[in-house]
């Protein structure tokens, strides 16, 4: 017989166990017990609860069975009512900590056992939907956790639409400042004949007219959908008409100056009054823009493209410029012809106002390079929407301070003073030499 107290070595219980195969035997109430050949009880054991009577004398009263005979998932049976715990009446608990809830993780308290942990919220874009996880899941990076971290769910894919507040404020002003740009030219238009239509190149004027009006619908194409015939156009449409609008003001700044500098017959800038000069700058600028757009196109077009990087709770729908450089070549161009007029403009401020607008233009040059250099830095810091929306509203002010500088001034004369609208008003007298030149 092996006692409790006596030693146990492997032979023991080696020994022991070859006579605890295949027996049976009955207990002292007659219960029949059987040890199968794993040495296995094949029988039902009595679960007993140590409790306390009311004279103060400690008993056993069952509780519960286990019986390995019974069928699956019944095998024991606890009848929880009748257990007498030792502290108050609930359950004790078997840890001290709450279980995590989907959402949440374990994360192990340091010099504590495992048992003893903290619930930790997953991080964005990653989830736990099981109790008791150890680690959340990342969520694809098409997806993103919803706000009670038990769930990916899509990512909002984002982009300038016409039906939001600032898309829809956007394209009103658009629209607004094409009909405004519309009607200053009817205005131009049905008073052709009078003097200060005729003082300032009226084929310049409609040809800036018209492409103010193409600056000002350009600015739609930025908004909506990216699609890849949109995406190709934006930019190159609006560097290609800007470049027109700017050659425009270049020209008519160029022929200011040489309408004062040839009013010496004898001027050899005579030669340069005609109407070949205001065309030639116009095709020359123009054409320098329209190739660098091309060579853009065809060497690195810009493509819609879904950029999952700028923000991590949200897909932004763009279009990829393609090679920056193109695209930084075609503003510092535009910037470029507009700081050329600038200086021929500001050098001819002071010329008298007989024979030139440069005051106006000058002004009007001044606000369009000064919106273009807000531009760059405004551009560079937002990411999205805004950023389309940055260079809309760049677009938007540059036109109209074009338009308002340089035209409003002629329109209040023409419809509001039409007695200014003489040819003795408009035209002056100026002196050179002992010529007087009307």
């Amino acid at each position: 017989m092996v006692t409790a107290n006596a030693p146990m070595h492997g032979a023991t219980f080696r020994w022991l166990l070859h006579y605890l195969r295949n027996i049976t035997f009955k207990d002292r109430n007659g219960e029949e017990i059987f040890i199968d050949v794993n040495g296995d009880a094949q029988t039902a054991f009595n679960i007993l609860n140590i409790q306390i009577s009311q004279s103060g004398d400690f008993e056993l009263v069952k509780v519960g069975k286990i019986d390995t005979a019974a069928p699956e998932g019944k095998e024991i049976t606890v009848n929880m009512a009748a257990i007498l715990w030792g502290r108050g009446s609930g359950v004790p608990r078997s840890v001290c900590s709450e279980s995590c809830t989907p959402g949440y993780r374990k994360a192990a308290r340091e010099g504590e056992p495992v048992c003893c942990f903290d619930c930790v919220p997953c991080a964005q874009g990653e989830i736990s939907n099981v109790t008791d996880m150890i680690s959340c899941t990342k969520c694809p990076d098409s997806e993103w956790s919803n706000e009670e971290r038990d769930q990916c769910i899509e990512k909002v894919v984002e982009f300038l639409t016409f039906e939001e507040p600032l898309g829809l404020t956007l394209t009103i002003s658009a629209s607004s400042m094409t009909f405004l740009t519309a009607s200053v030219l009817l205005v131009f238009m049905k008073y052709h004949n009078t003097s200060i239509v005729k003082a300032n190149n009226r084929g310049l004027s409609y040809l800036l007219l018209f492409a103010l009006m193409l600056c000002f619908l350009c600015s739609l194409i930025f908004i909506g959908r990216p699609r890849r015939l949109t995406c190709t156009l934006r930019q190159t449409v609006f560097g290609v008409i800007f470049s027109i609008s700017v050659s425009c003001i270049l020209a008519k700044t160029v022929i200011v100056f040489l309408a004062f500098t040839a009013t010496n017959p004898k001027s050899s800038a005579r030669k340069w009054l005609g109407l070949k000069t205001p065309i030639s700058i116009v095709l020359f600028c123009s054409l320098v823009q329209t190739l660098i757009c091309v060579v853009w196109i065809i060497v690195s077009a810009p493509f819609p493209e879904l950029n999952k990087v700028s923000y991590i709770n949200k897909v932004i729908f763009e279009c990829n410029e393609g090679d920056a450089i193109f695209f930084y070549c075609m503003l510092g161009y535009m910037g470029l012809l507009a700081t050329v007029s600038f200086i021929v403009a500001f050098v001819s401020r002071n010329l008298p106002g007989s024979f030139n607008e440069a005051k106006l233009i000058t002004f009007s040059m001044l606000v369009f390079v000064s919106v273009w250099i807000s531009f760059i830095p405004a551009y560079l810091s937002t990411r999205g929407k805004y950023m389309v929306a940055v260079e809309v509203f760049a677009i938007l002010c540059s036109s109209t301070g074009l338009l308002g500088c340089i035209f409003f001034p002629k329109c209040y004369i023409i419809l509001l003073r039409p007695d200014r609208n003489s040819k003795q008003r408009v035209v002056g007298k100026v002196h050179f030499g002992h010529k007087r030149i009307e």
